[in-house]
């Protein structure tokens, strides 16, 4: 069963956009497309501020092993500089199908 991720987050007030979008590029292109068990990523900003990332994971201990690689990654990173630490937060929904 796939896991469908669920990233939602502002960014901190001084944060360039345009910089922060090429921080998720590198995620995008960089960091999570040879993770086991990646199947798709995208990123989504809403009119009032909000910011989501959705990844679609084969499984669930695929998407927990990709988070502690995460940790430790310097593309990951970058692109967490970007975020206000209190606003960030993570779901994950098992797919039914």
């Amino acid at each position: 069963m796939a896991v469908v991720e669920l990233h939602t987050f502002r960014l901190r007030p001084d944060a360039d956009e345009a910089e922060f979008r090429a921080a998720d590029y590198r995620v995008q292109t960089e960091f999570i497309p040879n993770h086991p068990g990646f199947l798709r990523r995208t990123t989504a900003r809403g009119g009032d501020g909000d910011w989501l990332v959705v990844v679609l994971w084969g499984s669930e201990a695929d998407a927990e092993a990709s988070l502690q690689r995460a940790a430790a990654d310097p593309v990951a990173g970058a692109f967490l500089a970007f975020v206000e630490p209190d606003s960030y937060s993570t779901a994950r929904y098992a797919t039914l199908d």
